[in-house]
């Protein structure tokens, strides 16, 4: 308390109006607890929820390079219709997915999901212009 001592007196000498700041520096001291309880919150229960739960058939949040499965055929089914992927459906997220997947983030812009990663604002910006059933 004595280093908060020197540091209040000469700003109380600087203006008088500093003395009274306390009382807003304990109220913001209390908003960065309310502002780290919504986060989680977001965080939990994202918006993006009732637009990615219609496809049943994804297994999870994210799908990536390495992954495998019927899930991925849809994703590369959805490139094809916008015209990125040219490879075969053999629902296997290889390298030419991968570049897919990220030139398709550039144009869109597309934030919040790493690159090359078919994360929920990928999807949801695919899913919104494509039918999941491509073109052969």
């Amino acid at each position: 308390s004595r280093s908060a001592a020197p540091s209040a007196s000469p700003s109380a000498s600087a203006s008088p109006t500093r003395s009274r700041e306390p009382s807003p520096t304990a109220t913001a001291s209390a908003s960065p607890t309310t502002s780290a309880s919504p986060t989680p919150e977001d965080g939990g229960t994202p918006t993006s929820s009732p637009s990615a739960a219609p496809p049943a058939e994804f297994a999870g949040p994210a799908l990536r390079p390495g992954d495998r499965g019927p899930e991925v055929g849809v994703l590369q089914n959805r490139l094809k219709e916008v015209w990125l992927y040219s490879g075969p459906s053999d629902q296997h997220y290889d390298d030419r997915v991968e570049n897919a997947v990220a030139i398709y983030q550039s144009y869109k812009a597309i934030q919040g999901d790493p690159i090359g990663v078919y994360g929920p604002n990928t999807r949801r910006a695919l899913e919104a212009e494509t039918s999941g059933r491509g073109h052969r």
